[in-house]
């Protein structure tokens, strides 16, 4: 498919920024990244079993936040226990 889009010059200038760093033509990187957009799942879609685990669980917002808290915290007691 061949597809004709129009830019503002400061989004244009910044792909041409951004391909270049990555070492890729203009077209190339701007192929790249639509067939991401297009292929890529959302972020609702990720989410959505997490979501209805949560709701499921029958946890309250306060206990959800107390759970990722202690989960949180453990982790980084344990990175700095192995760091250590």
């Amino acid at each position: 498919m061949t597809l004709s889009i129009s830019l503002s010059p400061q989004a244009e200038a910044k792909l041409r920024e951004k391909a270049e760093a990555s070492g890729q033509a203009v077209n190339e990187y701007a192929t790249r990244l639509l067939e991401q957009a297009v292929s890529g799942r959302t972020v609702d879609e990720v989410l959505s079993p997490f979501r209805k685990q949560v709701a499921e669980s029958g946890m309250s917002d306060p206990e959800l936040d107390t759970f990722f808290a202690d989960v949180r915290d453990k982790a980084y007691q344990d990175r700095k226990r192995a760091g250590a």
